[in-house]
Formats: structure tokens, sequence, C-alpha cells
């Protein structure tokens, strides 16, 4: 059980939620605060006083005075009219990613929203019970609105849910969980639900959590190539790496040197060669910036995991409501954008290495394509045809979305973040990098097995032997495409970052 409190959430207790299925309570200190807002927001519907978002219209509408009679229909309705998502849904570890989100952000007493309502979606969540919520319809300002409107709509038995991997109404999932949905919602309840960027924090988060495994798949997919070329490790050594002081070059040096530690398949300067081609010699200076990157996002969505990005925000304690723009989704634009780039830059260097691997002119005295009878076998020749594409792909995906603006709501809404499309692309190319971190795994075993796979060091030879249980060496062309697709499962499946004993990773 993880008790959350608005401020203690972190990447790590958030993958235990969203994919583990971990269960979550509330603290028991933030009851009070949630309930101490609750009441403020109740008398100033009672005053009648205007308060944007409580008694009045939204966005354009703000103008529009509510009477105290319907403000509980016009949450519903806000709900309703909002949830015009589209495209693929997403997965359900994303979907309760936003869960936990959305109630790590209300519980700090700034929303207004009823503890009732909380609880409600927090069962929903330990139960298991995920709404259906499309991936494509946000502009990232005023939030997540249309993601977190489906989200929302079962609390009050509307929409569809995901009930043990099975879609359904929400009224069948609620059912067969013993889940009762709420009668109503009361005034603010529905914009508090929606106004905020849990839909792109979940999605880039869950990127960045696997994109920092796949940086030390990277590590050891690099290893395995210096190996197989016979690579100088001299490049590596930390002296190098401290005289210009990036945490992350300095990181990655160490790694991969420790990792190549008992190889006898590394040379020294001028034993074979001077020096190697970039995609190996300034390795670390790419994986550590690409490494660097993921820490500074990393800063930027813990900060978010615990942030109030309500509209309006409550002060109950100083009798204030006020109206800003927390929802604002500028921050994870710009840096799902950046993470966008760095996995990229993984995939493009990783790419460069299997053409030095599957080329004979650039392999040190490999066969062309890594087979024994070439010509009348094509070898690995397509699969760096295909790692190729992906990384072409990538270079169209990693436009930055931040960039780009379209004013909504008659123009009230002039600026938009795009942040939940810069968490999507990053999803996307991450799942791309990883493939080609996959191939140039497959392509390096096979190099190695022309070297001799009792020279490895020893941790890249358990990497080996773990490839080599699922995939053999291969004699003669055959179906390829089974053996690049096990591999990207092996490494989805976390089977090579625990290589080592004491924890390197």
């Amino acid at each position: 059980m993880i008790e959350i409190n608005g401020t203690n959430l972190d990447l790590m207790s958030f993958i235990k939620v969203a994919r583990f299925k971990e269960k979550v309570a509330i603290c028991e200190k933030n009851k009070a605060l949630i309930c101490k807002a609750r009441d403020y927001v109740t008398s100033i519907v009672e005053s009648e006083k205007p308060v944007y978002g409580i008694n009045t219209g939204f966005g354009n509408l703000s103008s529009v005075a509510i009477e105290k009679r319907e403000v509980s229909k016009l949450q519903k309705n806000l709900l309703m009219s909002h949830a015009c998502g589209v495209g693929e849904p997403f997965s359900e570890e994303i979907t309760r990613g936003m869960m936990l989100l959305r109630i790590n952000a209300l519980i700090k007493g700034y929303s207004g929203i009823r503890l009732e309502v909380l609880e409600k979606l927090l069962e929903m969540l330990n139960k298991n019970v995920i709404p259906v919520v499309f991936s494509q319809g946000s502009l990232g300002a005023s939030g997540d609105l249309a993601p977190l409107s489906h989200m929302s709509l079962p609390l009050l038995g509307l929409g569809e849910v995901f009930f043990e991997g099975i879609r359904m109404s929400t009224a069948s999932g609620l059912e067969k969980s013993g889940i009762v949905p709420l009668d109503f919602l009361l005034a603010k309840e529905g914009l508090s639900l929606i106004n905020g960027t849990q839909a792109m924090t979940s999605v880039g988060s869950i990127t960045l959590y696997d994109a920092f495994n796949l940086e030390k798949t990277a590590s050891l997919s690099l290893a395995l190539s210096m190996e197989a070329i016979e690579a100088i490790i001299d490049a590596f050594d930390p002296r190098v790496h401290e005289l210009r002081g990036h945490i992350g070059q300095i990181d990655v040096a160490k790694r991969v040197k420790t990792i190549l530690s008992t190889s006898k398949l590394i040379t020294k300067d001028g034993e074979l060669r001077i020096q190697d081609a970039y995609s190996i010699r300034c390795a670390p200076q790419v994986h550590g910036a690409c490494l660097d990157a993921l820490r500074h996002v990393l800063t930027i969505v813990e900060t978010e995991m615990n942030a109030v990005t309500d509209n309006p925000i409550v002060f109950a304690e100083a009798g204030d409501v006020i109206s800003a723009g927390n929802f604002h989704g500028e921050p994870l634009a710009l840096a799902f954008d950046y993470l966008s780039t760095a996995v990229s830059e993984l995939a493009n260097i990783s790419e460069r290495r299997i053409e030095r691997l599957v080329n004979s002119s650039l392999s040190n005295g490999l066969p062309p394509f890594l087979v024994k009878k070439p010509g009348i076998n094509s070898g690995f020749m397509i699969v760096q045809y295909s790692a190729a594409s992906l990384v072409s792909e990538n270079k169209a995906f990693a436009h930055p979305a931040s960039v780009d603006s379209i004013p909504s709501s008659a123009n009230q809404e002039d600026h938009v973040s795009m942040g939940t499309i810069s968490a999507r692309k990053a999803a996307m190319i991450l799942n791309n990098a990883r493939k080609v971190i996959g191939m140039e795994l497959f392509t390096a075993c096979q190099a190695i097995d022309f070297r001799g796979s009792d020279k490895l060091g020893t941790i890249t030879s358990k990497t080996y032997k773990t490839i080599r249980e699922h995939i053999p060496f291969i004699e003669e062309d055959c179906l390829m495409y089974p053996y690049i697709h096990l591999i990207e499962q092996l490494i989805i499946s976390d089977k090579f970052n625990h290589v080592f004993s004491g924890g390197e990773y």
C-alpha cells in the first residue's frame, strides 16, 4: 500500500501503482484539508457571489452566471460535453497513472472537491476498474480536458471501462466490481476533475521510466558491439571524462568500462588501430548527454506529480479563489520534446554501430553481413535497413510539438502547450528506439560468434547467454522477424538490466 499526501509521489512509486497495480491510500491528514476547501466552496455557492468555475460557465463562457439550483447539472454537463477524445484508448497503465496523479493533486486541499468523490476514484483505481480514455484530443491547456473527462465519466456511471482486461459499459464494470457510482457532482467538482496535466504527465512518466531502462540496455548493446569489432577502451578512461565534467558522460564511461573490464576482445590504442569511429569513441559523450537529459526531465516530472494544476485555486484559509494558469502544460511539453530528442539519439548512434558490424569494410575482419556464405545468404543486411527506417521515422516524430499552438474557446485560450502530443510522440520514439537497440544486441551477438563468445567479459557474457537461450546463431538465411520481435520483448521484460550482481544499474 502506497500512502499519498500530495507531496510524496516519485517516479518509482508512480510506476508501482500505474504498472504493477500497487494499492493506494490517502493520508489521513489530507482529509481535513480537502473538507475545509469544500466547505469554503459551499459558502461561495450559498452567497451567490459569481466566482469562475464555481457558479459561472467555462472558458469563453465565464461571464455567464449559473443559478444555484443548476450548479450540479453544470458539472455533469461539463464532463459529458468535454469527453470528445478520439483515437485508440490509452493503455490501462497510462489511465491508472492519470487516476493516481489526479487524486494526488486534489488531496492537497486547494480544489474544493468532496472527499467522497476522491474516495470513489480511489476505489475504482484499487479495484482496477479503469476508464476508457481516448489518446487524442488534448491541447495541453486548459490541461488535459478531453482525456480527464473520459477518466471522470465513470464516477457518474457514464462512459466505458476496462475491467479484468475487458472493455465494457461503465454500468457493467461497476456492477461486476461492486462499486456504486456517485449520484451527482456539486459545484466545481467536474472542473476540479478535468483541469490539470495528468494525461501528459502519465504518458510522459511511463515513457521516461522505460527510457531510463533502455539507456542502460544501450550500454550493454554498445559494449557487445565494442567487443564484436575489437574496439579501443582508452577513450573510456575516466580522466578524459572528468576533464569535461558532464555527469552523465562520466557515469556512462564508468559503466561501460566496468562492463568490459574482464573482456579479452577489447584492445588498447595502437594494438589494432589508432582510434575508433565516433559511434564507439564518442559513445560516452552521446549516451551521457542523453542520460543527463533524462535526469533533467525527471526533475520536471516529479515536480509536476506533486503540483496543484487546478483552476480556479481555492485558498480556503485566506478566503480567496484565484483563477490562474497552473493547468498549462508548457513545462512538460518542453521536457517531453527534450526526452524525444534524447531517446532518438540513443537509437541514431545504435544504428550506426549496426552498420559497422554488418559492413565488412568497417568491421575489422568480420564477414559481409555476418553470414558464413554471403551471396547465397543476405544475412543481417536488412536488419540494418529496418533500423535505418526506424531512426529516420524518429526524426519526423522528434519535431517539437511545444512550438505549436492553436487558439481555442473563442480565443480566450489563445496559447496552448500541445504537451500531451509531446508525451505521445516521446512514447512512439521510445518504441522505435527499443527496436533499434534490440537489433544491435541481435547483430552484435551474431558478430561475436565469429570472434569467440568465450572471450567476452563477465557481464556481456551473461547478456549474450540470455539472448542465446532464445535466439540461435544464424547459420543460413531464415525468417528473421520473429527473432527481432523476440529480442524487443526481452528488453521490455527487463531481462538485461539486472546483469550486475552489485546493483550497478
